[in-house]
């Protein structure tokens, strides 16, 4: 099944992959996360927690797993109404549109900053 995805025109493109993409929503104050075939919005504490959640997953543990469980993980984010159920391949694609998404704003900041200091 496939979730068509609406975008709002002020959503604001923060970072793509192939497999999934972060806006920004500034009239909302919010992200919002298009992946999995579903597009979740999260507020930036939540966004936070996200990260901090697939960062903690332990990629190369279970790629070592030789045990016969499925490699599904559960990120579930408290007081969020969201939950990903994600194979290592979703949670490696998940990783890598956090971390871009992050290293932009982190850019986009300290270009920011040094803009505003060049101009004193």
């Amino acid at each position: 099944m496939q979730v068509l995805v609406k975008q709002s025109p002020s959503f604001i493109e923060v970072f793509t992959t192939k497999n999934g993409a972060i806006y920004q929503c500034d009239t909302e104050r919010c992200w919002y996360v298009d992946f999995a075939g579903k597009l979740a919005r999260f507020d930036h504490r939540n966004l936070l927690k996200l990260r901090k959640a697939v960062y903690n997953i332990d990629i190369e543990a279970l790629l070592l797993d030789n045990t016969k469980t499925p490699d599904l993980e559960i990120i579930f984010i408290c007081a969020c109404d969201h939950c990903y159920v994600l194979s290592l391949l979703q949670i490696i694609a998940l990783k890598e549109i956090l971390e871009g998404a992050f290293v932009m704003l982190e850019l986009n900041s300290i270009i920011s900053q040094r803009l505003g200091t060049a101009h004193i």
